[in-house]
């Protein structure tokens, strides 16, 4: 096993094409497709499935990327130690629940990657495919929440797919609002005082468990409900139905703009918010960044 055959998984993984790969590593496709076979006979796995559409990682492949990536990273930083090498293109995926401080913290880490060039993913989506982005490796970094109600249950799926929680910060529940809705000049609101506004919240798919919900106090009644799939729409039917969601109260002008306020709910549940990560291997440079960043933006605005 050697640097250069990790180097050509790496390329074959991010194109998904032996011809695009062998392009970018300026080799032979004929050479790369027997250096990629070579390595998988020395360890005695099937790293990609080869089809008609093109080459995909197969589980066992996801999961040696994630050590191959390691290993990689660790001999650029040596190389660029001792031998003044320029640095690579840098990779981070991250997968969260719809939260403003995360945007926020991506943001701030690719600002301060200081790379020529990179290729980020931030993925806004369900829960269930938070799990599944970091169990599979497919991102470095899940955000999600837990409380008294889902903590069990969630605790339960992490441990059974070999993931970690790592808490960030103990939250208040708050609701977000319209700036012109009348319960935006209140010094917090009750439940009974959210009952004749609309309620808005995450849809899960398939998955439409009450632990999977994004929102804590999922199991509430509410007359009207609506679900919605992104953060965009869901701050849209705030401002025009003036409706509401339930959060962490976290906010953020610069992304969302002046027009949903933050009003603490009066409510004696907390929410600790904090990363998953996959036990089988370690996250890169780039991931302990973008976790450095969340604090930093956590204690912006705890302040």
């Amino acid at each position: 096993m050697t640097l250069k055959q990790l180097r050509y998984m790496l390329a074959v993984a991010q194109y998904k094409s032996i011809n695009e790969a062998a392009k970018k590593c300026f080799i032979s496709q004929p050479s790369l497709s027997n250096a990629i076979k070579d390595l998988e006979e020395e360890i005695g796995l099937e790293l990609f499935i080869r089809t008609a559409k093109g080459i995909t990682l197969t589980a066992e492949g996801s999961e040696f990327l994630k050590y191959a990536q390691q290993v990689i990273e660790q001999a650029e930083l040596l190389e660029q130690r001792y031998l003044d090498k320029k640095p690579a293109k840098q990779l981070c995926s991250i997968s969260t629940q719809h939260y403003a401080f995360a945007v926020s913290a991506f943001v701030n880490m690719i600002k301060k990657s200081g790379a020529d060039e990179y290729k980020f993913t931030l993925r806004e989506t369900r829960t269930h495919e938070i799990i599944e982005d970091v169990k599979s490796f497919q991102s470095e970094i899940g955000i999600l929440y837990l409380d008294s109600f889902n903590r069990n249950a969630l605790q339960k799926i992490l441990r059974e797919n070999q993931l970690e929680f790592h808490p960030l910060f103990e939250a208040e529940p708050h609701i977000f609002v319209s700036v012109r809705n009348p319960l935006a000049a209140k010094q917090s609101v009750t439940l009974a005082d959210l009952e004749d506004y609309p309620y808005l919240s995450f849809e899960q798919g398939e998955h439409n468990s009450f632990y999977f919900s994004e929102e804590i106090l999922s199991t509430v009644f509410h007359k009207k409900s609506i679900l919605v799939s992104d953060r965009a729409t869901l701050f849209n039917l705030v401002i025009g139905l003036d409706g509401y969601t339930i959060s962490t109260g976290v906010l953020s002008e610069e992304l969302n703009g002046t027009d949903i306020v933050s009003v603490p709910l009066d409510v004696e549940d907390r929410m600790v918010i904090g990363w998953i990560a996959n036990k089988k291997a370690g996250i890169s440079r780039q991931a302990a960044a973008y976790i450095k960043e969340l604090k930093a933006v956590i204690r912006t605005y705890g302040n």
